[in-house]
Order: structure tokens, then sequence, then C-alpha cells
């Protein structure tokens, strides 16, 4: 599981970012000053950090620096939108910059970008007889190939990196066709379907109701 160190005093936005990156599957730690995020590094291992630059104790910039040297990617989430500010973020080392207010998906987005950028997402996902190639986009099953569509590919990637997490059927459908979700399950719901019959997975993809689905190991 990926491991993501939230830093950042302003309460709210911390338990925002880690109430919606949970429910994709991250384990998130938060810190709300500099000093605390810096025990917090130096104490456990992250895959990645989002960080604050008005911080109490120690400000961002500070923290960066002692960041980069243990090779560590870092995101910036800021209120300092004036390109000067992206640009020194930039300059000292922070893969990427993200302004408040921003969206989550822009959020989930951005890491997932990052992450791959530093080989932290596997490329390989297996389950039982079903081995999912993620740059390829090959699915195996029993060593033959599974055929499926664009949506059922990403859709079956989102479900078997978050397995035994129930999923919200508007989380998966935002995240799986880019679009606001507007209370219609019937695409979701039949793709779900030929997700378990061209895999056999009947017993393994759950509905939960009243949420969506859970994929079951």
């Amino acid at each position: 599981m990926t491991d993501i160190l939230i830093v950042e005093d302003d309460e709210a936005i911390s338990n925002l970012i880690y109430v919606n990156l949970k429910d994709e599957g991250y384990r998130c730690t938060c810190a709300y000053d500099g000093e605390q995020g810096a025990d917090y590094i130096e104490s456990q291992n992250f895959d990645l950090v989002l960080l604050d630059i008005m911080l109490p104790k120690i400000n961002g910039y500070e923290l960066l620096e002692y960041i980069k040297t243990i090779k560590i990617p870092v995101i910036f989430i800021t209120a300092k939108c004036d390109v000067n500010d992206r640009i020194k973020g930039l300059k000292l080392g922070a893969d990427d910059y993200i302004s408040k207010p921003f969206q989550i998906g822009e959020l989930s987005a951005r890491i997932e970008a990052v992450l791959r950028r530093y080989f932290k997402v596997e490329n390989k996902l297996v389950l039982d007889d079903v081995i999912i190639q993620t740059d390829s986009r090959v699915v195996l099953k029993q060593g033959n190939p599974v055929c499926l569509t664009v949506k059922e590919f990403d859709l079956l990637v989102e479900l078997m990196r978050n397995k035994n997490i129930s999923l919200y059927r508007d989380q998966l459908y935002e995240k799986v066709w880019k679009e606001p979700f507007l209370g219609e399950t019937r695409t979701l719901d039949a793709h779900i379907q030929r997700l378990r019959k061209k895999l056999q997975w009947e017993d393994r993809i759950k509905t939960v109701f009243r949420i969506g689905y859970r994929l079951e190991v």
C-alpha cells in the first residue's frame, strides 16, 4: 500500500484530503506543522509527501530541503499561487505544485502521475489466476488473454488497487469515466456484470448495498 504524509496546518483541508485519499486506497498520516512533519519523516517511511508552504514552526520550503535529501517525492499544496512562489518551489525540488482551492480529482491525478515517475505504482497486479499488466493494458486469466474494453480495464484496475475496500458508485464512476456522476448507475452496473462474467469473478466482485462494489480477497 502507498503511504502518503499530509503536512497541512488547516485541519479541515487536511481531513478532506485524508478521507478522500483513504477512500482511494492510500494509507495517510497527517501532520499539522513542519516540526511534526519532520518527526514523522524521520521515524516512518513514506512514498509521497503533500506539503503546505505556510506552516507553523518549520515552513514548507525549509522542510522540502530536508525531504529531498532522502529522495521522497513532494507535491506542494498551497494558497501561495504567485508564479514566483511556484518557480521557487519547483527549483527547490518539488515534483509538482497545486494551488488552493483545488479539486480532489485533480489532486489524485497529480499524485498518480508523480508516483508513476518514481515507479511507485505497480505495473503488475495479480489475484488468483488473473494477471493485469497496467503498462501494456493486458489481462491474462490462466495464461490466456481476456478481451476487455477500455472502461472495463480501468474499472478492474480500480477494484484491484482497492481490494477489500467498499467503493462508492459515484467515486468509481467519476474515477473511470472522468465525468460527474449524475445518479445513473446502469452504465457502471453493466460494466461490473461484464467483468464478473469475463473473469468468472461472480463471487469476487461483491455488491455492497446502498454503497457500490468491493473486490473481496
